[in-house]
């Protein structure tokens, strides 16, 4: 089972719809963000999370529940 953690990158997460409904549900920008695609590689959750003020804890523990 994978773990996802605050260094996981974005590109890694959009790779399963699941983890697409539960960005979409914490209101992750970077899944709307016409520019994501050039920054996914480098992204980290654990880094937009506290960009945009997500709790990461809520996030990483329901990114987990599914993985």
């Amino acid at each position: 089972m994978k773990k996802y953690t605050s260094k996981t990158k974005i590109s890694e997460l959009i790779k399963d719809e699941k983890n697409l409904k539960i960005l979409k549900k914490h209101r992750v920008p970077c899944v709307f963000c016409p520019f994501a695609p050039i920054e996914m590689n480098v992204l980290e959750i654990g880094r937009v999370a506290k960009i945009y003020g997500i709790d990461l804890k809520k996030l990483l523990e329901d990114l987990n529940k599914t993985s």
